[in-house]
């Protein structure tokens, strides 16, 4: 049988959960995808689960009601944890707007494999940053139960990184995110 630790030698790093959590806009979804293309470089290997992928299939059926986004968080969690005993660096980019559905995606896995990676950013930015007008849709009640704003998203308590996404240029966070995931041994520093 081979093992996780069979798998996490073989690709030289350690496998887990970097979980982004923010508000719509906030750059999870950017960010995520650059510290993949960075660990990518690295000859780790990877995965990213973001709201387009997942929602167009293994949540497909599943709207936006407390509920869905519960299950919807389960689904992502049972996944990134199959990826992880795959020995891959599984890389979320979920708003994930309530701490209790992250918590239990941390109790899925072992100690150190769950890293929550808060996504900061003002509101305003946020919606200056919304191409799509999902803000302005929610504001005017055409989008119903829309996370900010007529849905809550509840702030990280302790998560292991916040990154200021709403100040700090794209490179800075990425950097942030690969230094913390070298301090914590999970990557050997670039030397």
């Amino acid at each position: 049988m081979v093992s996780r630790g069979d798998r996490e030698s073989q690709n030289a790093h350690r496998s887990m959960i970097l979980w982004f959590t923010g508000l719509s806009g906030a750059g999870k979804s950017t960010l995520a995808h650059a510290v993949e293309l960075e660990l990518h470089r690295r000859g780790c290997r990877t995965f990213v689960f973001d709201g387009d992928n997942v929602r167009h299939g293994l949540c497909g059926d599943l709207g936006f009601s407390p509920e869905d986004r519960v299950e919807n968080i389960r689904r992502v969690g049972e996944m990134a944890k199959l990826f992880i005993e795959a020995g891959v660096i599984a890389l979320t980019a979920i708003i994930s707007p309530y701490r209790a559905d992250r918590d239990r995606v941390r109790q899925l896995v072992g100690p150190g494999d769950f890293v929550e990676i808060y996504c900061q950013c003002p509101l305003a930015v946020c919606e200056q940053r919304d191409v799509k007008g999902l803000y302005e849709k929610a504001r005017s009640g055409v989008i119903k139960e829309f996370t900010g704003v007529t849905a809550p998203y509840e702030v990280p308590d302790a998560p292991e990184l916040v990154v200021d996404t709403g100040a700090q240029p794209l490179e800075a966070c990425v950097d942030q995110v690969m230094k913390y995931c070298e301090a914590r041994g999970y990557l050997l520093p670039l030397t």
